[in-house]
């Protein structure tokens, strides 16, 4: 009995504990200009009109790689082993406040995503406004190949597009890419050179990634983080069912775990939040929420927006200039889904922070059901329904009609502003009105719906409100909904 009494309290002390890294320390240095004289992915904003700096560093090791250790289920409780190393040297993108005094004691380290073959960073841009009104540090990871090696077509990585700053580095493949990325956090916790953040002192170290990028966050959480113990907690932003592969070995790929859940005995809080875009892709994934896992399903989002797009546009062109990818989407089609995928983003964050400190876990939200819309409005049924979606103007969908289109034209949702006529941006009519996906012969009139401005504002203030009580949206964000519903034509 006191043996058990014993354990049991061991545990509880050693969850209390912060996160003790199991990650090598790398050497910290400082990057040549280079040809271009700034990062690759600076910030086009002015972020000094914010209170922020930005920096980068390179780190250098020596990294290893994981391959699974037993069988790996759908319940995530994935273990690894160690196998082979290699060297390697990556870049940290830093922004930070300048004043000390303004940082929050949170950092947030994004994985950098490289589906378009060069690097992004999607969660930088859904939740610049959390981050920088709030004081968070953010670091951006160079933790793929393709991000520092380039690979197809024209797109260079870093080393191409400038070898003068960038041509030091090194990688060594993707099956090194989560002990690199856990060497980052460690750099961050313990720097080995100069101190990427100014000599901030870190409270909470949280991991995020989106899409492709959430996918080996998937991976992390389940088999790195609790062997590298770096982060605090984990933001998983659009995942799939199945997460990426623990090394770039085939029989790894094809033998993932489908679905790929995460796991319930994490000792760190883990965050996944999906799109209405994800949503049909990630359902089989669905898991009950938990004390370590809670998941948000997001109405009327995409996966990528018309937030994000205008905001990471001017930043990937100043770097990649006509190299820059584009959506791909048809001449004449949908214009994006411009609903509240950043502000649900900037309330997900604040609330894993809060949780990663040992605060309350955030609210749970219902699930959504993204193949039965309603009727009326066309917009999908359930999930976390924020004002755009519960006092709606507009028809958001997390698909288009990609006919005609790019590759990554459908992640970008649509949205059909209501005029009254029939939908001409319509991505369900199959023909059969007795199907409940089936669209509204005429749009909803918006002078009907509202025939007041002080009718709608009050919609939407009330809407905000309990957005705001269910802890699915800031109060900051609410004001400024409410204010543009204010400042809009709609009910006047």
């Amino acid at each position: 009995m006191r043996t058990a009494v014993l354990a049991t309290l061991l545990a509880v002390f050693t969850a209390l504990l912060p996160a003790t890294a199991g990650a090598a320390n790398p050497t910290i240095t400082t990057p040549p200009a280079g040809s271009h004289g700034f990062p690759f992915l600076a910030a086009a904003e002015d972020l000094g009109s914010f209170g922020y700096t930005e920096s980068e560093f390179f780190i250098s090791g020596t990294a290893t790689a994981y391959a699974k250790s037993g069988l790996w289920t759908s319940s995530g409780r994935w273990d690894v082993r160690p196998t082979t190393q290699a060297e390697y040297r990556t870049r940290l993108l830093v922004r930070r406040p300048s004043d000390p005094a303004r940082f929050n004691g949170t950092v947030v380290v994004e994985w950098l995503n490289v589906s378009a073959q060069l690097e992004l960073s999607p969660d930088y841009w859904f939740m610049r406004d959390e981050l920088l009104r709030q004081g968070y540090a953010w670091v951006g990871v160079s933790a793929q190949s393709v991000g520092v090696n380039g690979g197809l077509g024209d797109i260079a990585g870093l080393r191409g597009w400038d070898p003068a700053r960038y041509g030091s580095l090194v990688h060594p493949g993707d099956a090194y890419a989560y002990d690199i990325f856990s060497q980052a956090g460690q750099a961050l916790r313990t720097p080995n050179g100069p101190d990427p953040l100014g000599g901030l002192d870190i409270r909470t170290l949280l991991a995020d990634g989106e899409s492709q990028s959430a996918g080996f966050m998937t991976t992390y959480a389940n088999a790195v983080q609790p062997v590298a113990r770096v982060y605090d907690g984990l933001m998983i932003h659009s995942n799939s069912a199945v997460a990426a592969p623990i090394s770039g070995r085939l029989v790894d790929v094809l033998t993932m775990p489908n679905p790929s859940r995460i796991r319930t005995d994490t000792a760190v809080p883990v965050f996944v939040v999906l799109t209405e875009t994800d949503v049909p892709g990630a359902a089989v994934a669905r898991q009950p929420d938990t004390d370590r896992v809670v998941h948000w399903e997001l109405a009327g989002t995409a996966h990528g927006d018309q937030w994000a797009f205008d905001l990471g546009g001017p930043t990937v062109q100043k770097s990649a200039g006509s190299a820059a990818p584009e959506p791909g989407c048809a001449a004449g089609s949908a214009p994006y889904n411009d609903g509240p995928g950043h502000y649900s983003m900037n309330a997900a964050l604040r609330a894993l922070t809060t949780w990663a400190q040992g605060g309350p876990r955030p609210a749970s939200g219902a699930l959504l059901d993204a193949d039965r819309r309603d009727p009326a409005t066309g917009l999908a049924t359930g999930g976390i329904r924020l004002p755009d979606v519960a006092v709606p103007t507009r028809t958001l969908s997390g698909e288009r009609d990609t006919t005609d289109s790019g590759v990554f034209c459908g992640l970008y949702g649509a949205r059909d502003p209501w005029n009254g006529d029939a939908d001409p941006w319509d991505q369900h009519d199959d023909g059969d009105p007795s199907d409940p996906s089936f669209p509204p012969t005429a749009e909803p009139v918006l002078s009907r719906l509202y025939p007041t401005k002080a009718d709608y504002v009050a919609k939407v203030q009330a809407a905000a409100q309990s957005s705001v009580t269910a802890g699915h949206l800031l109060p900051e964000d609410a004001a400024t909904i409410v204010e543009a519903a204010r400042n809009s034509g709609i009910g006047g």
